[in-house]
């Protein structure tokens, strides 16, 4: 007889992929002009950061469910308000590609997530450069140029949208490791998006005001209130079926369950979108980008277990456990859970995380933990 915890942890799991999947599928349903057409990416994400919004205020506001962090002016300013910006950033330019390529060459595109990354943790000096590691990033790079290659329908706005919405998610992490760490926030999935939704939403206001409000004044877009209630809540159960994942699994768990989100997506974008052909070319270049993301993951998870491994040379107990306390002290470790990749400003590498783009939910401050420190909040971004 199964074990009920592994039962429920398997559910979890099934619950993650199938929403993650549909909110995807979801939204490219709802942006494409083919089908229910409201070609209006900024104006989606800003639906979805309303309701994610004020969610978050019931739950943190009225109901109670958790807490609000200490937020004073300067820590919103300098914190809050840089990373909401390039949050805005990333599911305004993720969302707008669905308009221009299919959701499979999206998929593949999103493989060099490790590697934005991984340059952006360099570059603000929170990581340093390895061999082997550049050699998966190299791996990851190649692969995705032939699976651009051989993609039927190519179109170079549509990849340019989704490469620079990969950048502002990358940049968007690194930012949140260096200013939230800094300033020794903790943040899960609800706080985040207590903070993070409300000032995203203003800042797509203003590309919104530009670029779509015209459109919305002199064409004749449908309205379904359902289409995009439903929409949000699909979203927002995303976003909760992340956190109720990070709590019973481990990092390899979590980055394993990706990589199967990814082939079924994949594979039912071009049942359900026939224009979304893929090619043998397309297969290859993206097996050869996935090996280097499964490489580059077992390097990660392998350097962060081994620096989390006891210290038993010390034979002085007293010693030990003194180590041991004020270790965990300086930490924040999650309830329930001792490998964690999910919503919080803790200790790690930002070049650690996997990130679920698809969440227009926070996806905001996932940032990846393992074992004590945590290994993720993910477009959204229904990206």
């Amino acid at each position: 007889m199964i074990n009920k915890t592994l039962f429920l942890t398997y559910v979890y799991l099934f619950i993650y992929i199938l929403l993650s999947s549909g909110v995807i599928l979801y939204n490219k349903w709802v942006l494409s002009p083919k089908y229910f057409n409201f070609p209006l990416p900024i104006t989606l994400t800003m639906i979805h950061m309303a309701f994610s919004g004020a969610v978050a205020f019931l739950l943190v506001r009225v109901f109670k469910v958790v807490s609000p962090v200490k937020m004073t002016f300067e820590i919103y300013a300098t914190c809050v308000v840089p990373i909401s910006a390039f949050f805005a950033s990333s599911l305004w330019f993720g969302n707008t590609a669905y308009l221009h390529i299919s959701v499979a060459f999206i998929q593949m595109l999103k493989a060099l997530m490790p590697v934005a990354t991984f340059i952006m943790a360099i570059l603000c000096g929170i990581d340093k450069a390895r061999c082997d590691v550049f050699l998966n990033m190299l791996l990851v790079s190649v692969g995705v140029v032939i699976s651009s290659y051989g993609e039927i329908h190519f179109n170079t706005v549509g990849t340019v949208y989704q490469v620079t919405g990969i950048l502002a998610e990358a940049l968007r992490l690194v930012l949140t490791q260096v200013l939230l760490q800094k300033k020794g926030l903790t943040l899960n999935p609800i706080t985040s998006l207590y903070y993070i939704a409300p000032c995203s939403f203003v800042f797509l206001f203003v590309p919104w005001y530009l670029l779509e409000k015209p459109v919305m004044e002199v064409s004749q877009i449908q309205f379904n209130f359902w289409i995009f209630f439903s929409n949000a809540i699909c979203a927002l159960a995303l976003n909760f079926s992340i956190f109720l994942v990070i709590g019973r699994t481990g990092a390899v768990t979590i980055r394993v369950a990706g990589v199967l989100k990814d082939w079924i997506l994949i594979a039912l974008s071009t049942v359900i979108f026939p224009e979304s052909t893929i090619t043998g070319l397309n297969i290859i270049g993206y097996a050869i980008a996935l090996c280097g993301v499964v490489m580059y993951n077992y390097i990660k998870v392998k350097d962060v277990r081994a620096s989390q491994l006891p210290i038993e040379s010390i034979p002085d107990r007293m010693t030990k456990d003194w180590k041991f306390e004020k270790k965990s002290s300086d930490i924040y470790v999650p309830a329930n859970t001792d490998d964690y990749d999910g919503s919080s400003g803790g200790n790690g590498s930002a070049s650690d995380m996997k990130i679920d783009e698809e969440t227009p939910l926070v996806s905001s401050s996932r940032l990846s933990h393992i074992g004590r420190t945590q290994l993720t909040n993910q477009y959204a971004t229904g990206k």
